[in-house]
């Protein structure tokens, strides 16, 4: 079977991002291998969890609340969106 130039570039291409794809997967793989060395050393209760939470209506008034008041305490809001995993933008905001 032959293949004509066109039909051989695309296959070239295809083997090319393959390649890459491949590459880029070996790399994240070391990567996620040495957080997961790190984390396991941490205490699973100190672990962070990347799940969003959505307060509801009498949390979020609560929260805005003890937000207000720290804030009105001069306490950085740096230091708030580290200790209550938001963003700035989200503290802002409220």
């Amino acid at each position: 079977m032959s293949y004509s130039t066109r039909e051989l570039n695309q296959l070239k291409k295809i083997v090319h991002l393959a390649q890459q794809l491949l590459s880029k997967a070996e790399a994240n793989n070391k990567i996620s291998t040495k957080k997961s060395i790190k984390v396991s050393s941490i205490k699973p209760a100190k672990a962070k969890s990347n799940k969003r939470i959505r307060r509801s209506g009498a949390e979020l008034i609560a929260f805005r609340k003890k937000l207000l008041a720290e804030r009105n305490k001069g306490i950085p809001v740096a230091e708030l969106t580290k200790k209550y995993s938001v963003s700035l933008a989200y503290i802002y905001q409220l």
